[in-house]
């Protein structure tokens, strides 16, 4: 059975770090684009940034470049997301999810119609 499970979410005040993982089983984790998307109070859920299947190339919204790194570690099933300086409009649910279909290409940009499967979330809240 498919799982995708957040977790490392919380409470942290602006300028503050915190680390997302997402824990995937029940597939070959190393065949799929990941991605980890946010959906922000009375917004739209918005692609933040993903990671190929070997982890060698990622992308990110330009909202967070500079800010976020995305990795992966194929050997433990795991997407990470680290997040530093954080901001207040950076606050909302954080999702993982994996690509539509396996070894697709890799694109510049996460859309969430190339992903099918998805985490339950995770909720980030930036605040002082």
């Amino acid at each position: 059975q498919l799982q995708l499970v957040e977790s490392g979410g919380g409470l942290v005040q602006p300028g503050g770090s915190l680390r997302l993982s997402c824990a995937a089983s029940g597939f070959t984790f190393s065949f799929y684009i990941i991605g980890w998307f946010r959906q922000a109070p009375g917004k739209g859920r918005e692609g933040v940034s993903c990671i190929s299947r070997t982890g060698d190339s990622t992308n990110y919204a330009d909202s967070v470049k500079g800010r976020f790194t995305i990795s992966r570690d194929n050997a433990q099933n795991t997407v990470y997301l680290e997040m530093n300086n954080l901001k207040p409009e950076d606050t909302g649910v954080y999702y993982c999810a994996r690509d539509i279909r396996p070894f697709r290409s890799f694109s510049p940009s996460c859309a969430s119609a190339d992903f099918g499967s998805w985490g339950q979330g995770t909720q980030v809240t930036v605040s002082s």
